[in-house]
């Protein structure tokens, strides 16, 4: 089965500052390699004959380093945008799209199997299927818990939350992109909006395998040094 993805690889990596100033966060470097080539490796290993990098801030950098993607034994081309139009409206610049397809964050470090993820999808001929990761966070500080009248009702000492969050790797069915406007800023978000709107299905696969987005510098620190210690897990 002929595998297609699109890597959204045009933001400005503002939260990543000063690092991005001068490499887009796509070239960012995650031991020997940039986050995206890592992507890339793996996408061909998993059978990804064709990647388009919707691209737009420093997309010369990005062209002259991947080119058309012959050195990973795939087919790279790429999708530019003149202004910003956030997460999915990008994909309405792309005219070949295939029935399904890969949609993934250019900043993602993770050991998922790309190729069952998008043939599980296909397979049942789901509209929309989103990777999900359990994350827990731990508060900082005491938390106090106080009525009405002000006084102290209970208390918590640096509590943990735990939360199910998109990985930002989803598997998209075409007809989806009838609900995306043309030429307008719209994200993630909105489409999650407007397909709960529509009680439209989505799917969400809990996943149980190494995930970090390094769009923070906390995470990007912390991919830095376990990749080279999960190299293995990574470079397939």
């Amino acid at each position: 089965m002929s595998k297609r993805a699109v890597i959204l690889a045009g933001g400005r990596g503002s939260r990543l500052r000063p690092y991005t100033v001068v490499l887009p966060k796509p070239l960012m470097p995650i031991g020997d390699f940039p986050i995206l080539e890592v992507i890339i490796r793996q996408l061909a290993h998993y059978g990804f004959s064709h990647i388009t990098l919707a691209v737009s801030h420093q997309s010369e950098i990005i062209k002259a380093f991947f080119s058309d993607g012959s050195r990973w034994n795939t087919c790279i081309d790429y999708s530019s945008e003149d202004k910003p139009l956030s997460t999915i409206a990008p994909l309405k610049l792309i005219n070949d799209l295939p029935e399904h397809f890969l949609l993934l964050n250019g900043d993602v470090l993770t050991d998922l199997d790309f190729g069952s993820f998008h043939d599980r999808h296909v397979k049942e001929d789901r509209p929309f299927t989103i990777a999900a990761y359990k994350r827990t966070n731990q508060v900082d500080y005491g938390i106090l818990q106080v009525d009405e009248k002000g006084h102290l009702s209970g208390f918590e000492e640096k509590p943990t939350h735990t939360y199910i969050v998109s990985m930002g790797i989803y598997m998209v069915s075409r007809r989806i992109l009838t609900h995306v406007p043309e030429n307008q800023f719209y994200g993630f978000d909105d489409l999650m909006a407007d397909l709960l709107k529509i009680r439209e299905t989505v799917w969400v696969e809990k996943m149980d395998n190494y995930w970090l987005d390094i769009g923070r510098p906390d995470d990007y620190m912390r991919a830095v040094d376990e990749f080279e210690k999960l190299k293995h897990k990574f470079l397939l």
